[in-house]
């Protein structure tokens, strides 16, 4: 399946399911800004910075992830939605102030995106690369990667497998350097809430698979375990890459 077809029937969950991203101050947001958030899916993301006053540009080549935004973020709001690729964006050159990355980075050509990267960006801007990642180290996400990997043939780790194999940013990045922020921001979810976390996964199984309903059977005995009051507590870290490329 093409990286680009991966959320396809997944857009409604995604929007409802995923969190927010605590921002980076380092960026220098501010409402003259042109930002273009590559990879937009359904606007969660951009909708942060379009309430920072900026002037957001969303990229995103899939129909129902970019319908979503769309409809969701309303008119006049400074949003410019286009379907294009990371790797392809039809941006003019040198015209953006801040280019933005939230969960998707691992499913771009890397390379490829550096160099487009170049060519719109302004002088001396950046790329900022954002991620919400699970703390590995606690016993509910290792439990949750046990099922995943069990119900979930396309599963290769959480975040398109980043934590076993590490993205080498070094290369992205202009002579190596970027700026390193970490972010505690641990998730409260109910239980549809956590389910909704799961199905929204490129990997999850969809309702029509065979998997679909031992993997949701799963989930629900492992919020039980760990919910104290209808609530589940997810250790979750925000990751921030910053650099001029």
């Amino acid at each position: 399946m093409d990286s680009t077809d991966k959320f396809t029937d997944k857009a409604e969950i995604y929007a409802k399911s995923r969190p927010s991203y605590p921002l980076d101050s380092k960026a220098g947001l501010n409402k003259d800004c042109l930002i273009a958030d590559i990879g937009s899916g359904t606007g969660i993301l951009s909708r942060q910075l379009l309430g920072r006053g900026c002037t957001v540009i969303g990229v995103e080549p899939n129909d129902d992830m970019r319908t979503v935004a769309e409809q969701t973020i309303k008119h006049g709001s400074r949003f410019i939605s286009i379907k294009a690729t990371a790797e392809n964006t039809t941006l003019n050159d040198n015209s953006i102030d801040l280019i933005t990355v939230a969960q998707a980075f691992h499913w771009f050509d890397m390379e490829q995106f550096r160099l487009e990267c170049q060519r719109i960006l302004k002088e001396d801007a950046k790329v900022a690369l954002v991620w919400n990642s699970r703390h590995g180290s606690s016993e509910i996400n290792k439990e949750c990667g046990d099922i995943c990997k069990k119900y979930c043939p396309n599963f290769k780790g959480f975040s398109g497998g980043m934590e076993e194999k590490p993205i080498p940013f070094h290369q992205f990045f202009k002579d190596g350097k970027y700026e390193f922020t970490y972010f505690r921001n641990d998730l409260q979810h109910n239980l549809d809430e956590f389910l909704g976390r799961y199905l929204s996964a490129s990997y999850s199984p969809k309702v029509t698979d065979m998997e679909y309903t031992p993997f949701i059977t799963a989930l629900t005995k492992l919020f039980e375990k760990y919910s104290n009051k209808d609530t589940i507590i997810i250790p979750n870290r925000t990751r921030s890459y910053l650099g001029k490329v």
